[in-house]
């Protein structure tokens, strides 16, 4: 098991009153397996996201990351987590604007210390991974959406990462630009990357993922297969919450 959480707890202070963002999650992960999680807005997607990227810690609970409680671990230890372990791709690309792509790519080699030949061999190796070798010179501004998402794909990808963990990565995309990052992280899925996403493309969801989790109001509702998930779910609330997108 790669990801393991035990009645993960997250409460915020709201003013004088605490508010649960994640209320006792439970969620197993195998090595290579797509997780797709959706739910409304505020139901503690994000949340658990940063928690299992380690970029936040749960008020209770436990989480281990290959068999090790992450709560035990140093800010350093932590850190190098972050480097080497998991990939993070975010609505927003978060690309430099005066950098080129292949710049874009090379920065987090950059500080993690990485030779300048090795660095420019896997930005390179990362940019062919997401078709972008040939706009490898050119700044964001001369690129699509799409193709923005894909350089902050390929930064990710260029660190090695064992997991790659997606938040609504084409919620800011035209429509027209959604199918070119759709296919690329399709390709990392059937390369066997372990990969959790949260995402409302419904049609992605049903035709990539092994899983569909479904939550509301920071618990998980609902874990199903695709086909059962959107075809019969057992829960009322995710057949509001389908019911809802599917009339957006």
């Amino acid at each position: 098991m790669i990801i393991q959480t035990n009645n993960l707890i997250k409460e915020y202070d709201v003013g004088s009153q605490k508010v649960k963002a994640l209320d006792g999650i439970n969620l197993a992960v195998e090595k290579g397996e797509f997780i797709s999680i959706m739910g409304p807005s505020g139901s503690g997607k994000t949340t658990l996201m940063n928690i299992i990227g380690c970029l936040d810690s749960p008020t209770n609970g436990t989480y281990y990351l290959n068999g090790i409680s992450v709560s035990d671990l140093s800010e350093d230890e932590l850190a190098n987590i972050r480097n080497d372990e998991i990939g993070f791709v975010f609505q927003s690309f978060h690309l430099l604007a005066r950098n080129s792509a292949l710049d874009n790519v090379m920065l987090p080699l950059k500080y993690a210390g990485t030779n300048k030949n090795e660095a420019l061999k896997r930005s390179n190796e990362a940019l062919e991974m997401v078709g972008l070798s040939d706009r490898s010179s050119h700044t964001p501004a001369e690129l699509s959406g799409g193709q923005q998402q894909r350089v902050a794909i390929a930064r990710s990808l260029a660190m090695n990462p064992n997991i790659m963990l997606f938040d609504e990565p084409t919620s800011a995309l035209d429509p027209e630009m959604i199918k070119e990052v759709l296919d690329v992280m399709v390709d990392l899925a059937n390369g066997g990357m372990t990969m959790i996403v949260v995402t409302h493309e419904m049609g992605f969801a049903k035709t990539v993922a092994d899983r569909m989790v479904f939550m509301d109001e920071g618990k998980i509702v609902e874990e199903a297969s695709p086909d059962k998930f959107f075809n019969n779910p057992e829960s009322d609330r995710t057949k509001l919450f389908l019911s809802q997108i599917l009339h957006q």
